[in-house]
């Protein structure tokens, strides 16, 4: 019986959903991700070092920190919470477009997924690490961070667990602990393609990592089975851990936290700020390595509409929330948004509404979903709204909480500001050795993509 193949798509790029056509074959495409790990160019180098500098900024406000303690940071009564935990809450929610794109579009078969999963999972990993470091920064005695682990120690005393931190522990070290494993399974078929293309200590170095793998029958269909579930395992912390990094605040009865929109209200607030720091990482990075053949509009115009949904979501949540404070007769919670919007730090809040809630409306035009500057500026703006929004409810919220005559405003340090630029500095340091010495598009799953070969009158 003569085997016919369906005819490719041929539909443009983005205008009913259908993927575009792939004209490369399995050879190309290991071989164009295969070059993406060559000798670095001058611009990533420049990008690696300026990276570089930025964490060793950090590193240094750190050590002075450890040595002087916290009073060079901006922490002043009534404000104990401010840039730090900010910025905690905000690499924790730049993970969460990893997980979803990953594993949640996985589970839907979304095809526009295979060519930027991979670098939202690296995102992810680092991301997290990342957050990881700023509550060990924020309690001062870093030498006993251990303290927060919830172990039975030699004193058998066991943490306060109604203490946020604690919360943050067990967030932290599940959403890390699944998304470094999901990454690192995912990568395994990948690694053993680029082995075979190397010589020499890196095929040495990328045949242990690819722990045996062949790419025999049994091999794949152990590893689609597993891969299968640890999709579904990841998924559910798309919810749950900025859920738990939400009740940080809504368990508490300060005016502007206590709300049950809290959780879904970060949630979509997280995805968003992840598809923005996406965009904002793949738009050069594509050029950077060659690859815009892979990632192509098609790609930037599904996860442009994605940005617009989560963005019309947050959009909502802001309007809801001055809705509920008006509606509720408040007279706490009413004062404390009047000064987000009219107070002394009316220009954050209004940076915080600008950035996210109607920038993101612009994505209702296809030109402009299509278009990578347009995209790009768009991204770099939801990076600092959504900063700006967990620096708003934060400080807020702590600035004018109950008596009056305690309020007070937030004055921000060279300390502050050294460990936030040191953050980006780490993350864009593990980021960008990450795509150099790893595969940062999935090969197995791009060649998926490909429409199998024609018979011409050929017969089984």
């Amino acid at each position: 019986m003569a085997v016919i193949a369906p005819p490719p798509p041929t539909a443009p790029i983005g205008l009913h959903g259908e993927h575009p056509p792939i004209s490369q074959t399995h050879a190309d495409v290991t071989r164009d991700v295969v070059g993406t790990l060559s000798a670095p160019s001058r611009g990533y180098l420049v990008l690696l070092f300026g990276a570089v500098g930025l964490f060793l900024v950090g590193a240094l406000t750190f050590l002075i920190l450890v040595k002087d303690g916290l009073g060079h940071a901006g922490y002043q009564p009534p404000i104990f919470w401010s840039v730090y935990i900010t910025t905690f809450v905000f690499w924790v929610g730049i993970g969460h477009a990893g997980t979803l794109i990953s594993a949640i579009l996985f589970l839907f078969r979304s095809p526009w997924r295979t060519a930027v999963y991979r670098s939202t999972e690296a995102m992810t990993v680092f991301a997290v690490m990342t957050a990881g470091l700023f509550p060990i920064i924020h309690i001062g005695r870093q030498w006993i961070f251990y303290w927060l682990l919830p172990y039975p120690n030699q004193r058998w005393l066991w943490p306060n667990f109604k203490s946020p931190l604690i919360w943050d522990v067990f967030a932290i070290s599940t959403y890390l602990t699944v998304s470094t494993t999901f990454l690192i399974f995912g990568l395994i078929p990948d690694v053993a393609a680029v082995r075979d293309k190397t010589t020499g200590w890196r095929r040495f170095i990328y045949n242990q990592l690819s722990l045996g793998w062949q790419g025999t029958d049994n091999q794949w269909r152990h590893y689609s089975r597993a891969y299968l579930y640890l999709a579904a395992l990841a998924t559910p912390l798309v919810l749950s851990v900025h859920s738990v990094v939400s009740w940080d605040f809504a368990a508490s009865i300060v005016p502007g936290w206590h709300g049950t929109i809290f959780a879904p209200y970060f949630v979509a607030g997280a995805i968003y700020s992840g598809i923005g720091m996406v965009l904002t990482l793949i738009i050069p990075l594509r050029r950077a390595l060659g690859i815009e053949h892979m990632i192509t509009d098609y790609h930037f115009d599904n996860l442009a509409k994605l940005t617009l949904l989560t963005g019309s979501i947050l959009f909502y949540a802001y309007a809801m929330e001055y809705f509920v404070a008006w509606y509720s007769g408040n007279p706490f919670e009413q004062t404390t948004f009047f000064r987000r919007a009219f107070g002394p730090m009316w220009w954050a809040g209004w940076t915080m509404i600008i950035c996210n809630a109607f920038v993101s409306q612009l994505l209702w035009f296809p030109k402009i979903r299509t278009n990578l500057t347009s995209l790009f500026v768009i991204s770099i703006f939801i990076n600092i709204g959504m900063w700006f929004e967990r620096y708003v409810i934060i400080v807020s919220s702590l600035s004018n909480d109950y008596i009056p005559w305690a309020w007070d405003r937030l004055n921000p340090t060279w300390a502050d500001w050294g460990i936030l630029a040191g953050s980006f500095g780490w993350f864009g340091m593990w980021f960008l050795l990450f795509a150099k010495n790893f595969p940062i598009v999935a090969i197995q799953e791009i060649k998926e993509m490909i429409p199998m070969p024609r018979l011409r009158g050929g017969h089984h």
